[in-house]
């Protein structure tokens, strides 16, 4: 949509929700939220404090410094510039006077960190301005991590290819036990960031490939120096993300566990079991409640995710969220599927990516996670992503 009618479509949530305007700001790139909505590039060097201000009805307001007039000169409405602080705090004042609820990228109380993107004493100097400053959350995710068919095709390709490059990597574990070869966990991850190179892939940070009781910290990280070998009998997870080298590009990311064996244990058995059950479970209750149209909170889906592996006696040991949003980085700035770090109550939206990967983790044991990734399709069915894992691999 071109910017009339992307302003438009904002003042239409603005009016939903009864939020008198927008006021978009950012200083050196605090507010990476606010640059993606008005189509900034982050490498932009701005040195000076901006302001976007959508109101709910009339004409959008650009408040810029006198020596960069320019930066939002791509967008619609007034200009409005200012040298002194006080004319900035003065030019605010005007732009907001008349108005009572002004949403920001604030989260209260921090609940949800990823919206936090406007620091106390903006939030103060608004709030000077006899307005109460709401959270723009609920309507945010519509501009900020809604992927294009474009960008669909890359995150599918993305899920893809990890799927193909786990199996790689199972396979080259395997051929060095049968041949009696040392393979050790910092030449699993370093396999899988050498497929990512050659392939045309970026990642944010490296793969973790985690032995035994180094899978119990999920975010256990291989080192070079001291990594732990990995024999006949041992337990792997692999932690995998990517996205292509190619602006815009949308990652995919996925979890697999596998057994150096003929057969996992009854103990390794019964722990994925109940994992793949949770992830199931939560994947069910997405699927029936999008086809139904109804509202989905990150916050109910990590509840229903949740409650299975605490009924068979394990909820201690699942610490961390059931998924996150999925977007240009790894974790997006969407809903999360989060009732634990966070209460994220907003709703899952159409044509949004995020995964779903409950685990548990047995301190000084092992630990299992089982991860893939779902996407929302506008006609009410869902979509998973990257493949899934019924049973541990064995190699």
């Amino acid at each position: 949509m071109d910017w009339a009618e992307r302003i438009s479509d904002v003042q239409r949530h603005l009016s939903d929700e009864k939020i008198d305007g927008w006021l978009l700001f950012d200083f050196l790139g605090q507010n990476g939220l606010a640059r993606d909505f008005l189509q900034i590039d982050p490498h932009h060097l701005i040195t000076r404090r901006f302001f976007y201000w959508i109101p709910q009805k009339g004409e959008p307001i650009q408040l810029v410094h006198v020596i960069e007039p320019h930066v939002l000169e791509h967008l619609p409405g007034k200009k409005i510039s200012y040298l002194k602080w006080q004319e900035l705090e003065g030019r605010l004042k005007e732009i907001l006077q008349g108005s009572k609820r002004v949403a920001m990228e604030y989260s209260p109380h921090n609940a949800i960190p990823y919206l936090s993107k406007v620091d106390g004493g903006m939030i103060d100097l608004v709030r000077s301005c006899h307005v109460e400053v709401v959270s723009s959350g609920g309507f945010l995710q519509y501009y900020t991590c809604v992927l294009s068919q474009e960008q669909l095709r890359s995150h599918l390709d993305a899920a893809d290819f990890l799927d193909q490059t786990v199996a790689k990597a199972w396979k080259m574990i395997g051929e060095h036990l049968q041949k009696s070869q040392p393979i050790h966990e910092y030449a699993v991850r370093m396999f899988i960031a050498d497929e990512f190179e050659k392939n045309g892939y970026s990642t944010e940070g490296l793969p973790i490939c985690a032995v035994n009781a180094h899978s119990a910290d999920p975010h256990f990280e291989p080192k070079k120096e001291g990594s732990s070998p990995i024999k006949k009998g041992d337990f792997v997870l692999i932690d995998l993300w990517c996205k292509k080298k190619a602006p815009g590009s949308i990652y995919g990311d996925i979890t697999r566990v596998g057994f150096a064996g003929s057969a996992p244990t009854p103990r390794h058995q019964e722990i994925f079991s109940i994992v793949r059950q949770a992830q199931r479970q939560a994947t069910l209750y997405v699927e029936k409640k999008w086809k139904a149209r109804e509202l989905i909170r990150g916050c109910d889906i990590d509840q229903v995710c949740r409650r299975v592996i605490e009924e068979a006696g394990y909820g201690q040991y699942f610490t961390h969220r059931t998924g996150h949003n999925i977007y240009t980085k790894d974790h997006g700035p969407g809903a999360h599927i989060d009732s634990l770090e966070t209460n994220d109550v907003r709703p899952l939206i159409s044509q949004t990516c995020f995964s779903i990967e409950p685990g548990i983790y047995l301190p000084g044991e092992f630990g299992v996670r089982c991860e893939y990734d779902v996407y929302l399709n506008p006609d009410g069915t869902i979509r998973v992503t990257g493949g899934s894992q019924d049973a541990i691999t064995l190699f």
